[in-house]
């Protein structure tokens, strides 16, 4: 199963959640964006539709795979400066 793992980190004069260096919108206390990251890692968990997804692979190859809606990562998130 993949784990998804939101940080909360201080980002562009305020703070944010990031996940692969990726971050979200600023915020402007760490207790708004670690509410924010607590959203978006329960929305990480919701079951969808089971669909067929059509991506592009690390080589340029275009693929087709069954997406289950029921295949959904474990999530967290960390923000060592709260309890």
């Amino acid at each position: 199963m993949v784990k998804v793992v939101y940080e909360v980190v201080e980002h562009d004069g305020g703070w944010a959640y990031k996940f692969n260096n990726v971050f979200s919108e600023t915020f402007p206390t760490r207790e708004t964006a670690h509410a924010a990251a607590t959203r978006a890692a329960a929305e990480q968990r919701v079951p969808g539709r089971t669909e067929v997804i059509q991506f592009e692979d690390g080589q340029g190859n275009w693929r087709e795979e069954t997406a289950q809606g029921t295949d959904r990562p474990a999530t967290e998130v960390v923000d060592k400066k709260l309890p």
